[in-house]
């Protein structure tokens, strides 16, 4: 095993940030069994996530959160949950690429790995929460597949081709920032007609669900 240079360090603490807003137990499991297995030699600040507990915690908590999340209405309430565990856990495991040695890229890694997995996690609730207004389970049941399979292909590819992954990562930033600002109008004009019913007032009809629009475009 090689120790990783700079570019491969530098894409992991993003890879890491990133997708442990979207599936931050399987991210755990995921680097910790490349490490005990010999796959790639963490860094000192990861070594815990190949510690047999840690290894045996995460992978209990992916089996829960497969099937929480492919479950209409629990997946959102699970999302809300996770606010509070998924962009600080992001922010620490980006730090630990660099380490306590390494003070300033630390911190640098941290504020990048917490933004992030703000963000990711921002966009996966908000388009999940989008999804659940459709009755039907399949569109659910598919993004959250989708989600399972994008967090080992992020991580691969960070560490095989960690200056494709900064390109693909800076599209998948500008994307995600599309979904929130999509869904959450979406959400806000349901939410909306939601209230003028209960409030007795005529009823508009519903909101334009995922209308497709430019993610540069400068009209709301």
């Amino acid at each position: 095993m090689q120790a990783m240079d700079t570019a491969q360090l530098i894409a992991l603490a993003g890879a890491l940030g990133w997708a442990s807003g979207v599936r931050l137990y399987l991210v755990v499991l995921l680097t910790g069994l490349a490490g005990f297995m010999g796959w790639m030699q963490l860094p000192q600040g990861l070594h815990l996530l190949a510690h047999p507990v840690v290894l045996g915690a995460s992978g209990f908590m992916v089996f829960v959160e497969f099937f929480a999340d492919k479950i209409p209405g629990l997946d959102s309430l699970w999302d809300v949950v996770h606010t509070l565990i998924r962009i600080p856990a992001g922010a620490a495991l980006a730090a630990g690429v660099f380490g306590a040695d390494s003070g300033l890229m630390a911190l640098v890694a941290a504020l990048m790995g917490g933004t992030l997995a703000a963000t990711s996690h921002a966009a996966k609730a908000t388009t999940r929460a989008a999804i659940n207004t459709s009755p039907e389970p399949f569109s659910n049941v598919g993004a959250s597949l989708l989600e399972d399979g994008l967090v080992p292909a992020g991580l691969w590819l960070a560490i095989a081709h960690p200056l494709v992954f900064v390109l693909v990562l800076l599209l998948v930033l500008v994307l995600s920032v599309w979904l929130i600002r999509l869904c959450w109008r979406f959400l806000a004009q349901l939410f909306a007609r939601v209230a003028r019913i209960f409030s007795g007032k005529p009823d508009t009809g519903l909101p334009p669900a995922f209308t497709l629009k430019s993610p540069f475009s400068k009209n709301d």
